[in-house]
């Protein structure tokens, strides 16, 4: 029989460390996993929680382009005398004012004294430099920012690194077809999930793209109206 004192019944010293190694490799992508998730459902509740400031005005209105509702509703605002001027920026190169005022309720009259179109911006990023620029051009202290509610977080992380010292109030556009579903779909999910990782990256200035055009990139400023 063998005694407690036996070195064959003796504690495994190394097999005990690579148990605790094994562990802790393990305990650290769940604990990041279980950030991420929790970071994700903050994002939601957020996103959710955020209503468009009723009666706030500014001095200008930025709009950032990918639906026709964000459009309609920068343009009802400019209508209500809710901003000076309106900004559309990241607008394709061959849109004219003339298509626009089609998918808005609005005349051209009512538009072309106050509305600018921005071509320069790619991206988000873009869209940032590109109200920034137009802002201090127009030498505004405040801006309505108008863009999807999933899109805001992120839009407004871009605008405070190009807009220092300007004040923006958030108008989030909740899409219609959104408000007619009762609740959250898979795609609906997937489209958030996208714009949480772009939202992370965009807080820790993760660049891997140009966001302006190169006309802009090579003068410094934007291309005359």
């Amino acid at each position: 029989m063998l005694s407690p004192s036996d070195p064959a019944r003796a504690p495994m010293p190394g097999r005990s460390r690579r148990w605790l190694w094994l562990w802790i490799l393990a305990a650290v992508p769940l604990a990041a996993l279980l950030g991420l998730l929790i970071g994700f459902a903050v994002f939601v509740a957020g996103i959710e929680g955020r209503e468009a400031q009723a009666g706030r005005a500014a001095d200008g209105i930025v709009v950032l382009t990918g639906g026709s509702e964000r459009i309609a509703e920068a343009t009802n605002l400019l209508l209500e005398g809710r901003g000076k001027r309106l900004l559309i920026t990241g607008v394709h190169p061959d849109t004219t004012l003339n298509e626009i005022v089609r998918t808005v309720p609005a005349t051209r009259e009512a538009l072309e004294c106050c509305v600018e179109l921005g071509r320069s911006a790619l991206n988000t990023q873009g869209n940032a430099i590109e109200a920034g620029e137009w802002a201090k051009a127009q030498h505004f202290r405040s801006l309505l920012v108008v863009t999807s509610a999933w899109h805001m977080p992120r839009a407004l992380v871009e605008l405070r690194r190009t807009t220092p010292g300007i004040t923006l109030v958030p108008y989030p556009v909740v899409p219609r077809r959104a408000e007619e579903n009762s609740g959250p779909t898979l795609a609906g999910l997937r489209l958030l999930a996208v714009e949480y990782v772009k939202f992370l990256a965009a807080s820790l200035g993760v660049r891997a793209w140009p966001a302006v055009t190169s006309q802009m990139r090579e003068t410094g400023r934007l291309p005359a109206p």
